[in-house]
């Protein structure tokens, strides 16, 4: 089943506000509105947009922070980028899939593996449905709540 469309940097907020209030998590918002406080503001000297230099939207970026363990944050670019760091752990997530993979992150369907030779860890995000989200860890960020996640 294919996730909701979440056009805007706004519908996407939402989204995953009610996600992480199901799972009785807080979340602080900071947004950045506008093409002088926007990194799509930084796009060449005319800026995105079209051949006029014009918008076709008012850029908005946000940066979510949630309460509790893991420490997870959230950073919504403008042009459907999504950064989802988990423990400091960074995965580019598309942005109509962040709500669903915040769900499995706090419905702990997340695991860490370990291996001898060669060795490596990796942290595994299994949304239900998807392909499985999976990035490295050094061997310098393993925290304790990853460590508490090894397989």
């Amino acid at each position: 089943m294919t996730p909701p469309h979440l056009p805007t940097t706004q519908s996407a907020v939402l989204a995953i506000e009610a996600v992480a209030d199901r799972h009785g998590r807080t979340v602080r918002a900071q947004h950045d509105i506008g093409r002088d406080r926007t990194f799509a503001g930084l796009v060449g000297p005319g800026g995105p947009g079209g051949p006029d230099g014009e918008l076709d939207a008012v850029p908005h970026e946000a940066l979510l922070e949630f309460d509790g363990r893991p420490a997870v944050t959230v950073r919504l670019f403008t042009h459907d980028e999504v950064t989802v760091t988990v423990e400091g752990i960074a995965f580019d997530v598309d942005r109509d899939r962040v709500p669903g993979f915040l769900n499995a992150l706090w419905s702990d369907l997340v695991h860490v593996t370990a291996r001898t030779f060669p060795p490596s860890t990796t942290l595994i995000v299994t949304v239900p449905g998807e392909p499985s989200h999976r990035e490295a860890i050094g061997v310098h960020d393993l925290t304790p709540w990853l460590a508490g996640r090894i397989r």
